[in-house]
């Protein structure tokens, strides 16, 4: 992935879209007005590219509407073709590059739109406006932001985000671990199924303690751990627990002497 100030390609932003099919196209053109609406400096210029992107924004909220259909379509038309003659007649002296962007989100391309639009409004807003229109349940916006913050890409970011989200109920020494695997790009639906056995344990505090000294992989609390296992006749555990396998810590956490 390209560095923030570098900005992203469209390729990296059409991770979003497709990480959802619920993808609020009306909140990003929407969303995407307001921000571009800032920088925009001539009055007349910034005027009509709201008023196409309010046209737009109908169509995409009642898109059964083929009068709205044929509106929107032309309103994007005349913006893009504005732009195209003030660039004809100033010669570079008006800048349009932000209108032009949001005519590219206008025509639906939402992934092209963010990535030119970055440079003047700023990587951290377009993150927020595309997860928030990913519209989707059980999602944790800002451990995904996070991720992103961190250099994830989006693809995955939002994978953990889902997952984290969906299992919010957890004791919170659990959703840290879980938060420390996203951080670090470990965190997939084997470690969460995993992770779900020891959420589903309870455990002591001092169990829970145990728990986690053994998810964070120390060698010692492990081998002393597989070896009260064996103890108890749980050679099959105490061989998991061994190689690593996160199923066995709660059986490992629940066996603790109380």
């Amino acid at each position: 992935m390209e560095s923030e100030e570098q900005g992203h390609d469209a390729q990296w932003w059409a991770q979003f879209p497709e990480a959802s099919d619920r993808f609020d196209a009306a909140l990003v053109v929407d969303g995407l007005t307001d921000l571009i609406e800032k920088v925009v400096r001539a009055p007349l210029l910034r005027r009509e590219a709201r008023i196409a992107a309010d046209t737009v924004v109908r169509h995409l909220n009642k898109p059964s509407s083929e009068e709205l259909v044929v509106l929107a379509r032309a309103a994007a038309n005349r913006l893009t073709a504005t732009v195209a003659r003030i660039n004809d007649r100033s010669g570079g002296g008006t800048s349009t590059a932000e209108v032009a962007a949001l005519s590219l989100a206008l025509h639906g391309d939402y992934p092209a739109a963010a990535a030119a639009a970055e440079p003047f409004v700023g990587t951290g807003p377009l993150l927020r406006l595309f997860t928030t229109a990913l519209r989707l349940e059980h999602f944790d916006i800002p451990m995904t932001l996070r991720l992103l913050g961190g250099g994830q890409d989006p693809g995955r970011a939002v994978r953990s985000g889902k997952l984290i989200g969906h299992y919010s109920w957890w004791p919170s020494w659990l959703l840290r671990i879980v938060t420390e695997r996203a951080l670090a790009g470990t965190l997939d639906e084997e470690t969460i199924a995993a992770l779900d056995k020891c959420a589903y344990a309870s455990l002591t505090p001092a169990q829970a303690r145990l728990a986690r000294r053994l998810l964070n992989g120390e060698e010692s609390l492990i081998a002393i751990s597989a070896d009260r296992l064996e103890g108890m006749g749980e050679t099959q555990a105490a061989a998991r627990l061994r190689e690593g396998d996160l199923d066995a810590v709660a059986l490992a956490a629940r066996l603790m002497p109380l």
